[in-house]
């Protein structure tokens, strides 16, 4: 497919040069498109009116008018499809992008076509119905000039971006990447890998294929790539060269994933220590370990550490980056799930919605990223009580991911438990149930046995068989649980504390007192270890233990 690309880019570029290079290129002509676009993309598309528009392949067009309006026309019978005729105005003086006339090679002589090469940009400049129904819209554009100020931004960017350092394959594997076209991806590097002979060629391409693996959620594969680019460079690069720094975040990335916080904990604070001895104080790859040292934190339940740690993180990003910078968000996000692992949920709130407007503003509106902002909004809203807005938000998560991941990724087990523990609150237990099962199914094969995630499908399940009252599948559910959490988790995790909690409540409501006594006593010693003495949960877990006290 690459090669058809490539060719048939040549041959546009080709005939451009033949049609257009002599006397007639200073004249201004007009060419149609005729298509079908979803309401959804079509209510897009009328927000950037006068902006910019990218179509992402090769976009075909015709001269003759009556050609492009029959088949958008054709488009109109589908109710959720909106008839678009594209009318084109192309003045080839000013633009150095590649378009040809292709009739006499085309398949269809008789609509006149003209070819435009991949991701041709086009200013929109006006939208108008063409019909009564709002089922038919003529929207004019205009090819995009070289001078323009907004191409320019635009092409500079992408520039930056695109790892401009970078050539050939090697270069094609990154974009693929950043693209999210891992399987792609991973072909390119293996061939480079074949024909690559020299350790110090395979060691980037090793960590490139572990980066694919890790983002496919494959971790021990993902393990076994960065090791091998690691021992590679360790024997050809000084002890504190910044590309061992990337390699110790990237496997710190891997073992966290994998809920193995203190070996992350460990590779993240060496890339710190390369990193504070060779870069700037205020440099961004400081704040990205400041913030994966915080994430760790949080998860091993140390509230105050991952604070701090992701403060750090955002006043280096506010010194380096510009107000709108997509990493910003991610110290706004990291900041909001600390509150909102210590109950201020007024507080998670309002940084989860800061790094929702930065995201708004500088990402496309289906990137990855929005999911963690709406995930975040979500636990807060569910945790004031508001499902609706909660559950809003996690379907918003999960479409996301279904369109991003692989359908066994354990970010999409993650969405499960969510929306299943807002029907369990809303009283749904069925439904509740059911999604905590799928959660369970798509974690079972893709995390190891011991992860934390697992223990928390676990508790989720066992809820449910509690509140049904079926109280020997909610403690067998705990206890599997509670092995996983006393294997993965630091002894005074909150986490901990509240299986302790959850087995309590069902031995209470077994009326076996004597052992609900022994797990509430076991869940408030451990809260006192980990949560402010004015904890909401730890609060609940005394109230329990009290009450308890009444029955012995």
């Amino acid at each position: 497919m690459g090669f058809f690309i490539n060719d048939l880019n040549r041959d546009i570029q080709r005939l451009h040069t033949e049609q257009f290079g002599g006397h007639q290129s200073d004249k201004t002509f007009i060419v149609y498109r005729g298509q079908g676009l979803s309401k959804e993309d079509f209510t897009k598309m009328t927000k950037t009116e006068g902006g910019l528009l990218s179509f992402n392949n090769f976009l075909s067009t015709s001269k003759n008018r009556d050609v492009s309006l029959n088949f958008t026309q054709q488009t109109t019978t589908n109710p959720d499809i909106v008839g678009i005729l594209f009318v084109i105005s192309i003045n080839p003086t000013y633009s150095t992008t590649s378009f040809a006339s292709v009739s006499d090679v085309s398949y269809f002589h008789t609509k006149d076509e003209v070819l435009f090469s991949m991701h041709t940009i086009f200013r929109i400049r006006d939208i108008k119905p063409l019909d009564e129904n709002n089922h038919l819209y003529e929207v004019n554009l205009t090819l995009i000039n070289d001078n323009d100020q907004d191409y320019r931004t635009l092409t500079d960017r992408i520039k930056q971006e695109s790892f401009p350092d970078s050539k050939g394959q090697y270069r094609l594997g990154l974009l693929l990447t950043k693209m999210g076209q891992f399987n792609k991806a991973q072909e390119v590097y293996e061939v480079l890998l074949h024909q690559t002979t020299n350790d110090s060629g395979k060691g980037p391409i090793y960590y490139q294929l572990g980066s694919i693996k890790r983002n496919q959620g494959e971790y021990q594969e993902a393990l076994r790539y960065y090791e091998k680019s690691l021992d590679i460079d360790q024997k050809i690069l000084p002890s504190n060269h910044p590309d061992l720094a990337s390699s110790y975040v990237s496997i710190g990335i891997v073992y966290d994933s994998m809920g193995d916080y203190p070996k992350a904990l460990s590779y993240y604070e060496k890339a710190l220590e390369i990193q504070q001895q060779t870069l700037p104080s205020n440099h961004p790859d400081l704040a990205s370990s400041y913030g994966s040292i915080g994430l760790v934190y949080c998860n091993m339940g140390d509230y105050p550490k991952a604070l701090l740690s992701h403060e750090k993180a955002l006043a280096i990003q506010q010194q380096s980056l510009p107000f709108n910078h997509s990493d910003l968000s991610t110290s706004y996000i990291n900041i909001g799930s600390v509150y909102y692992n210590m109950s201020d949920y007024q507080k998670a709130l309002s940084y989860y919605k800061t790094a929702l407007a930065i995201q708004q503003e500088s990402l496309p509106s289906n990137h990855p990223a929005f999911a963690l902002s709406y995930m975040g909004l979500g636990l807060v809203y569910k945790n004031m009580g508001d499902y609706s807005e909660a559950l809003s938000y996690y379907e918003k998560v999960l479409e996301i991911q279904q369109q991003t991941l692989p359908s066994n990724h354990p970010d999409v087990g993650a969405s499960y438990t969510n929306i299943g523990s807002v029907y369990y609150n809303m009283g749904d237990y069925q439904k509740a149930l059911s999604f905590y099962e799928n959660a369970l199914a798509i974690k079972q094969q893709s995390l190891p046995s011991n992860h934390p995630d697992l223990a928390s499908s676990y508790v989720g399940i066992g809820i449910k068989y509690n509140s049904m009252g079926d109280y020997p599948k909610a403690l067998s559910y705990y206890k599997t649980a509670l092995a996983i959490q006393q294997e993965s988790l630091p002894s005074n995790h909150p986490n901990l504390a509240s299986t302790y909690d959850n087995m309590g409540v069902v031995y209470e409501n077994m009326g076996k007192y004597s052992e609900a006594h022994s797990f509430y006593e076991h869940a408030v010693q451990n809260g006192q270890q980990s949560l402010p003495s004015n904890h909401p949960k730890l609060q609940k877990w005394r109230e329990n233990l009290e009450r308890l006290k009444t029955k012995l």
